[in-house]
């Protein structure tokens, strides 16, 4: 592994934790508008590449079984879309890489999986390719991969997403805290859970400035909503145990559900207190998958596992 990180061949893809949701109106093409703050805990999936005539993919990891490994996985889309734009640009053939994806984080769970490694992949093989590329086009191409790539390639600082996911931006400033993943082993369906929306021109929430304690956050948390809760406990009433359990582990000073499901996070201001209602938590779920991670730390990403 080079020291060089221009010449890291690997990436970590950070889960995506939506701490407010809005669904604030939907377009006449069906695209619903959104309005979030999204963090990016260390703790993922990871991407690796190695030189390659051709593209390929490996799958492996607790959840690989879940997943396959051919064309229609987002890692391959977003490789054999950012290789067209090489070509493109520089009047020559596609290039080829040989990549790995070790999946650790559930599938369909609403920490955005898939589109941190679609947006993973393209960091990795902008490195490995060294070719320059249109950052529109980029931003473009991140956007037909799904409505949380182009935040995840903004990332993994905390991002503002809007609209259909096409406007990102750098977040205001959030403090450092922890964070515990709580998944009730419930995969929920995307499309499903906006059909069962009853509400698609909810209000936006207040303009945030920025937090500088975990308690200002909070407070500010609790002004905010995730719109898409709703419709998901009904189609996976299991959420409704996962909150209950973040609810109630002692040092937890907030608990909502992120993205469209079925992961809960709850916000702790130390990885030991995480750590602790983790365990907490597994013993009165065994089947629950968890996680803890940071958000905001100065330390590398891990990649030791959930539990």
């Amino acid at each position: 592994m080079a020291a060089d990180a221009a010449d890291q061949l690997w990436e970590i893809a950070p889960a995506k934790v939506n701490l407010w949701l809005h669904v604030v109106g939907r377009r006449e093409d069906g695209y619903h508008l959104l309005d979030s703050l999204t963090v990016f805990p260390d703790v993922g999936d990871l991407i690796e590449a190695e030189p390659s005539p051709f593209l390929s993919l490996t799958v492996d990891g607790p959840f690989a079984q879940e997943l396959g490994a051919g064309l229609d996985n987002l890692v391959l889309r977003a490789a054999d879309g950012l290789a067209k734009l090489n070509a493109e640009k520089q009047g020559a053939s596609a290039p080829g890489a040989a990549l790995r994806l070790e999946k650790r984080l559930p599938v369909a769970s609403g920490v955005g999986g898939g589109s941190a490694d679609a947006a993973a992949a393209l960091k990795v093989l902008m490195r490995l390719w060294r070719r320059p590329v249109d950052i529109a086009a980029l931003h473009k191409l991140a956007l037909s991969l799904g409505a949380d790539v182009p935040a995840c390639l903004l990332g993994p600082g905390p991002v503002m997403l809007r609209g259909i996911g096409d406007e990102v931006a750098a977040a205001p400033p959030v403090p450092s805290f922890a964070v515990l993943l709580v998944n009730p082993g419930a995969p929920v369906s995307t499309p499903k859970v906006f059909a069962a929306l009853e509400r698609r021109d909810n209000p936006a929430p207040p303009a945030f400035t920025g937090a500088a304690s975990l308690d200002e956050l909070v407070g500010f948390l609790a002004q905010t909503r995730n719109d898409l809760e709703a419709p998901a406990r009904t189609l996976a009433p299991r959420i409704g145990e996962a909150l209950d359990a973040l609810n109630m582990a002692a040092g937890c000073h907030f608990a909502r559900m992120s993205g469209s499901g079925a992961t809960c996070f709850g916000l702790f201001k130390t990885e030991g207190a995480a750590a602790q209602a983790l365990l907490s938590i597994k013993a009165q779920h065994p089947n629950f998958w968890c996680a803890v991670g940071r958000v905001g730390s100065s330390g590398d990403l891990k990649l030791d596992g959930p539990i």
